[in-house]
């Protein structure tokens, strides 16, 4: 092999250097190409371009330009094919935990059948084949939830390993993710020991749990990096319930103010935050878990979001707050306030009771509205009446006109 003069590359070399840094020259030289941004993890952390990555965000597909002015860093999706949100979290700046949606055994699907493994694990492959390449990719999501309402879920954890193994021989190139509903009992543990390819836990978790859970997973010897994959002020399982049996849901300012204190204590203790849900869906409400109304206005939880991850509200604004909000003799009472002293439009809703109540999230039909049941309304409260016996809900919207909103609901019996 002939020996070359470096000088011979003295033309061309101050040039590149230049541009393309000392490491992307060398890469260059030896590669043909700029090296490539890395996401790996370190210890307890995540590393993205060799720098501690704190995954900041919220499960959903929409309004990612406010997420990000929010201060978030990463969006979370499920299992639909995220080609809409990997491409706009690319320009806006955002990373992506891409889900692949492993079916549940409660759903009927069977580990240890092997034709429905391996049809799963075809789509798996696929999958990540697809979408590996992607530069708003930060890592995969393994399910969510997989082990969730079942008596036995020992056929589980070897599913996500066989899992786990396909996509570390497809892509070493990012981290796996597996996510599981709460940290109860030894299942941490059991996920380390079946499935060592699982680079970060997920686990989801609500309520009060939030302020033990980076101490309960430690405890079963998890020593990587800990992401709270889904959270939020409380969960419907773990309301106080009327004496009928309807949960109360707090107001959206009382949410606020629990999340604000959960995300705070998470920050430190965790690799990553991501709220649920970034956008709207009915689970006992159309409001206990959304963050969003479905035309995009959101409420005082976005301010935390931004207080605690060091970014701003939309356009500086602040939502109205919900000071006082219950029932005297059939009237609705009500006190709002605006932090800014917008002019606030408040509208009044009554709904049947949901009783399609499902279980880890599945999707419910939204309950009939009754909008003649209204008798008479100001910003002040509401009268109703006219209903039929039978248990309802009363639900408030406050918006400023800038696109912010506080809402909340009292549940009530027609007598």
């Amino acid at each position: 092999m002939p020996v070359l003069d470096p000088m011979m590359f003295k033309p061309f070399l101050l040039p590149a250097l230049a541009l393309l840094g000392i490491a992307g020259f060398v890469a260059f030289y030896l590669n043909g190409a700029p090296a490539k941004a890395g996401v790996r993890v370190s210890g307890d952390q995540i590393l993205l371009d060799g720098k501690p990555f704190q995954m900041r965000g919220a499960a959903g597909t929409q309004r990612l330009d406010i997420l990000k002015g929010l201060g978030a860093t990463v969006v979370r999706t499920y299992g639909d094919p995220p080609d809409a949100v990997l491409n706009e979290a690319q320009k806006l700046g955002l990373k992506v935990v891409v889900g692949f949606w492993l079916e549940h055994p409660r759903r009927g699907f069977d580990y240890r059948d092997p034709a429905q493994a391996k049809a799963q694990l075809d789509q798996l492959e696929a999958f990540i084949r697809r979408y590996k390449d992607h530069p708003a990719l930060l890592m995969w999501g393994l399910g969510n939830e997989v082990e969730a309402e079942l008596d036995d879920d020992s056929a589980v954890w070897p599913g996500i390993a066989e899992a786990a193994r396909l996509v570390r021989g497809i892509d070493p190139d990012h981290p796996i993710m597996a996510v599981l509903a709460e940290a109860g009992g030894d299942k941490v543990t059991r996920l380390m020991q079946a499935a060592p390819d699982i680079d970060v836990l997920g686990v989801n978790s609500y309520g009060d749990a939030l302020l033990s859970l980076p101490e309960r997973v430690r405890a079963q010897g998890w020593k990587g990096p800990l992401v709270v994959t889904e959270l939020g002020a409380l969960g419907q399982w773990q309301a106080q319930p009327k004496p009928w049996g309807a949960v109360i849901e707090p107001t959206s300012t009382q949410k606020a103010a629990l999340l604000r204190t959960y995300l705070g204590g998470l920050k430190p203790k965790t690799a990553g935050q991501i709220l649920f849900y970034w956008g709207q869906k009915q689970e006992v409400t159309p409001t206990w878990h959304s963050l969003l109304l479905p035309d995009g206005s959101w409420n005082e939880i976005a301010e935390v979001m931004a207080e605690v991850w060091g970014g701003r509200a939309p356009g500086g604004n602040r939502a109205p707050r919900i000071g006082r909000f219950d029932m005297e003799a059939g009237r609705a009472v009500l006190e709002v306030t605006d932090p800014d002293g917008d002019p606030l439009d408040v509208h009044w809703d009554v709904m049947a009771e949901s009783t399609d109540l499902r279980k880890a999230g599945d999707l419910e039909s939204v309950p009939a509205r009754h909008a003649a049941a209204i008798l008479s309304s100001d910003h002040a409260g509401a009268r109703i009446g006219g209903l039929p016996p039978g248990a309802y809900r009363l639900f408030v919207t406050i918006r400023d006109g800038r696109g912010a909103v506080a809402s909340g609901n009292l549940p009530f019996l027609a007598p």
